[in-house]
């Protein structure tokens, strides 16, 4: 044991549960990959200002939930608390937004730190997939990603999800929406922080989970009243094109999201098996961000989806991945003659795709055996001092039990042709 451990709020990885991980990791990107998106890779840390800019001052995610640090220089960094912000500054930098092909598509894959009060599913070091959609305001846009996503989640064999859809209008009627939700609030017995929320981000407040909060909520104007008729014939268009592609979702008025950068089409992808922390991922557009952050008008849209709040979706349905054997063929030496050759066929079978592991260091046959058996792998080869003197191997099929010899010139043809 050593005497160290993980910080509070964080895990490790370790196989066998981290192919599980890796598996949801392939799932949500293969079919962003297989749309247009390039992967896209960013620090860990950004300037602080980037999220209080681009994030918001009002938010919980940077106002309580940010780890930063101060350099040696003296600037102020943060370590990176949600992927959109980065990204954007990265295809900024690059001007990926200048090479003429609008809009400019990226998905990534990472982790990311919020000092938040440690619960299940709700991590300080957490991994996301994202996708972001630069540089184009088009309803088909908005609903490509949903599908995307729903299809993700689908061919991971997860049925019991649903996808909360809303629009927050934009900087046209949302000002007004905002004016008169603030009234109603001002009238309400709230505590100094959520006030104080009232006049930085009045929206906010609608997201409060505490009951007494929700009570006091009842009769609050309702944003879809207020749209302009560009806002809801957007929205129209994406319900419409989600309907079409055979995506259900659910209309929710109070859905808004711990960010301040979303317009229009926000939405989230929540888990009834999950208890409190439902959401698995979520996102929406974010017309003004490029502006927030210094660069020209891009309107874009994007999401993150949680690959730890994935794998516990996956067990609250009691979901197995199907996951192939990290081993096909696990060779065990008896002596040292045999260790020189079967080393040498583990080489020459890994050169061809085939994956091969050893018996490394002196154990007998009855322990190599075990790790053999552990390992997974379909076949092992056994080769002791007779046998060589011989020219054979031992070939042996763990499903079956079956042992055979087969001359040493012919093993990997012969290995090749039983795992083929």
């Amino acid at each position: 044991m050593s005497t160290f451990k993980a910080p509070k709020g964080t895990y490790d990885l370790t196989p066998p549960d981290s192919a599980k991980y890796l598996a949801v990791r392939e799932a949500i990107s293969a079919p962003l990959k297989n749309s247009g998106y390039g992967y896209i890779e960013t620090p860990g840390f950004e300037d602080v200002a980037l999220f209080s800019r681009g994030v918001g001052e009002s938010t919980d995610i940077v106002s309580k939930e940010m780890y930063t640090l101060t350099t040696k220089g003296g600037s102020e960094l943060a370590l990176r608390p949600e992927g959109t912000a980065s990204v954007l500054r990265a295809a900024l930098e690059a001007n990926l937004h200048k090479l003429g092909n609008l809009p400019v598509k990226l998905w990534y894959s990472g982790s990311y730190y919020r000092y938040e009060r440690p619960q299940k599913g709700r991590y300080r070091h957490f991994s996301q997939v994202g996708a972001e959609a630069i540089g184009a305001e088009d309803p088909a846009l908005d609903a490509e990603l949903i599908i995307l996503a729903d299809q993700a989640y689908r061919s991971l064999g997860l049925q019991n999800f649903r996808i909360l859809l809303n629009s927050l209008g934009d900087k046209e009627c949302r000002p007004v929406y905002r004016d008169a939700l603030q009234g109603f609030l001002r009238e309400l017995e709230l505590d100094e922080d959520t006030r104080r929320r009232i006049e930085l981000n009045p929206l906010r407040v609608l997201d409060d989970k505490r009951p007494e909060v929700q009570k006091q909520l009842v009769g609050a104007p309702v944003l879809r009243d207020y749209l302009c008729d560009a806002c809801k014939a957007y929205h129209e268009e994406v319900r419409d094109l989600l309907t079409a592609a055979g995506v259900a979702y659910e209309d929710d008025e109070k859905l808004v999201r711990g960010l301040d950068y979303y317009t229009r089409t926000t939405f989230e992808f929540v888990h009834d098996g999950l208890g409190s922390q439902s959401a698995v991922g979520g996102g929406g557009r974010y017309d003004g961000l490029s502006e927030m952050i210094g660069g020209p008008a891009l309107p874009s849209v994007g999401w993150a989806l949680g690959v730890d709040r994935t794998v516990l979706a996956l067990e609250a349905e009691g979901i197995e991945l199907e996951l192939p054997a990290s081993t096909s063929v696990f060779a065990v030496p008896l002596g040292e003659e045999a260790r020189r050759v079967l080393f040498a066929k583990v080489t020459e079978l890994r050169k061809l795709g085939v994956a091969a592991d050893f018996a490394f260091g002196s154990r007998g046959l009855k322990g190599a055996m075990k790790s053999a058996n552990r390992s997974g792998a379909r076949l092992t080869v056994v080769a002791g001092e007779r046998d060589l003197a011989d020219g054979v191997v031992q070939l042996k099929d763990m499903e079956s039990g079956e042992q055979q010899p087969v001359a040493l010139d012919a093993l990997v043809a012969e290995i090749q042709q039983k795992l083929a």
